[in-house]
């Protein structure tokens, strides 16, 4: 289909990017809904970017990948890295917790230990006391207690008070928690932006882009406060990249293949499924229980037909939902 003469005669470009005679024939195929195979040796990089499948019924032919598919594809390795580096940070502050003890004490230091929910809680109201530009924050989980919500609530309208706006991350189950939706209609949208994501987020809280706090025991009880311009600046670089690649929550989040009804949430669990996760791990990464992960499992089992756990394997890759080689990786 594609030849080395053909690679060697196309104009060279970033791996990730596509050159103009690319983007218009993929314009073509999508309005067409086929491209014809000796057309893409002007483009070979359509091939390389997987945003083309061959027509199963004409080798002359190939059809285009959907653009929402070819996105989630290619950002397959950014969001693999995101949860990397989120991973690093929580071991390097389990790793680094117990040696806090050993340094002087220095009322100026730029990382300070909060032990106790109502430590953590009062110092955080503290600084959204004084919040003048931008709340950013992360929470996993679908779902949040109501005193942790009203805590969220009243903070929430400090902030706006001294004009301040906020933005929320939430993992996809969020959609659907009446709790959160109930938060969201008590602040006016000017100042609330709202996305969901797929990956399973930490907790981060970052206040005017000065201080941030992040867990640093698995049970949440112990935290850190983090003053140092460094830290902060990496941790919104992560907030932002995360941010980049969310849901607003406005949108209807939808799936690569419109023709099967599959939400967000089971789109996300489909994925884990097929990268080999028992319920247990992907109710876990979803921040559901497995209880709720099972009845998504058996929604989906029922959209595609699926007989047995292996059969819904098998349709998964094959519907388009999710790609073939996510699955092999």
């Amino acid at each position: 289909m594609v030849t080395e003469d053909d690679r060697s005669a196309h104009a060279p470009h970033g791996k990730a990017e596509l050159c103009d005679p690319a983007i218009r024939l993929y314009e073509e195929a999508l309005k067409t809904g086929q491209l014809a195979r000796a057309d893409v040796s002007a483009a070979p990089c359509l091939i390389d970017l997987s945003l083309l499948y061959p027509d199963p019924w004409n080798d002359a032919w190939l059809r285009p990948t959907p653009p929402s598919a070819a996105l989630a594809h290619l950002l397959q390795p950014v969001s693999r890295e995101i949860e990397e580096r989120l991973q690093l940070s929580a071991t390097l502050s389990r790793s680094l917790l117990p040696l806090t003890a050993l340094a002087h004490g220095d009322p100026n230091m730029a990382i300070t230990v909060l032990e106790g929910i109502a430590t953590i809680q009062a110092s955080i109201d503290e600084a959204t006391a004084s919040a003048t530009e931008e709340i950013l924050t992360a929470q996993p989980g679908s779902d949040r207690p109501p005193e942790t919500l009203q805590a969220a609530l009243a903070n929430a309208h400090t902030a706006i008070g001294r004009d301040a706006r906020i933005r929320h991350i939430y993992q996809h189950p969020a959609r659907y928690s009446s709790s959160v939706r109930d938060y969201i209609a008590q602040v006016p949208e000017q100042y609330l932006q709202v996305r969901t994501t797929e990956l399973t987020v930490e907790r981060l809280i970052i206040i005017d882009r000065t201080v941030a706090y992040i867990p640093a025991s698995a049970d949440r009880n112990t935290a850190l406060r983090i003053g140092h311009p460094a830290l902060v600046a990496y941790l919104i670089q992560v907030y932002e990249v995360l941010w980049a690649q969310a849901v607003p929550l406005a949108e209807t989040h939808h799936t690569a293949t419109p023709d099967v009804p599959v939400t967000a949430v089971q789109l996300s669990i489909a994925r884990l499924l097929t990268e080999g996760h028992v319920d247990d791990v992907v109710a876990r990464k979803m921040g559901i229980s497995v209880r709720t992960c099972r009845a998504h499992i058996a929604k989906l089992m029922q959209a595609l037909g699926a007989t047995s756990r292996t059969h819904l394997g098998a349709l998964l890759v094959r519907s388009g939902i999710v790609e073939a080689d996510r699955r092999e990786g």
